[in-house]
């Protein structure tokens, strides 16, 4: 037998319905994994502590994307050699596997120390700051779009002091 106690005016009368999480506390506490707090970092573009680390170990001639928005965020591709394709296509160096992406879309050309990317005709185009290019040279921090994916560029830290000291 239901005791009518039971029983609300809110539903008509009706039994409640069973009590769920939310009605039950309201002070919850949420933990989150590593992979939602990178995913967070990325959307304020900011550095996880491992990036960080990534990016000041990095030798001289070399450089780091980090992928921010796409299907892979968090994902990095060093930059080592001195032409890094990118693409849909399997052999690519870079393979971003989305329809946004065309199978020879873009390549990363190290001069020395400065990397340039190019754009290798592709439908959507390669983007650098938002602007879409042919090529461009790189500086750091600098966000290349290629289809949906959004990738940040970090120089090495070598360089850029190297850099900074020539000027």
């Amino acid at each position: 037998m239901v005791d009518p106690r039971d029983r609300a005016p809110e539903y008509g009368g009706a039994e409640r319905p069973p009590a769920t999480d939310a009605h039950l506390s309201a002070d919850t506490t949420a933990s989150f994994g590593e992979e939602f707090v990178a995913q967070v970092a990325a959307l304020e573009n900011r550095n996880t502590t491992e990036e960080q680390t990534a990016v000041a170990a990095l030798p001289s001639g070399s450089a780091l994307l980090v992928v921010r928005r796409g299907p892979n965020s968090g994902a990095r591709f060093l930059l080592d050699a001195d032409v890094t394709t990118v693409g849909r296509h399997p052999s690519s160096d870079i393979f971003l596997d989305d329809v946004t992406v065309s199978r020879r879309h873009a390549q990363f050309v190290r001069h020395g120390t400065v990397f340039e990317v190019k754009d290798l005709g592709s439908l959507n185009g390669t983007y650098y700051d938002g602007v879409r290019i042919d090529t461009a040279l790189l500086t750091d921090g600098a966000e290349v779009q290629v289809g949906k994916f959004r990738l940040t560029f970090y120089a090495s830290r070598h360089d850029l002091a190297h850099a900074g000291a020539s000027s």
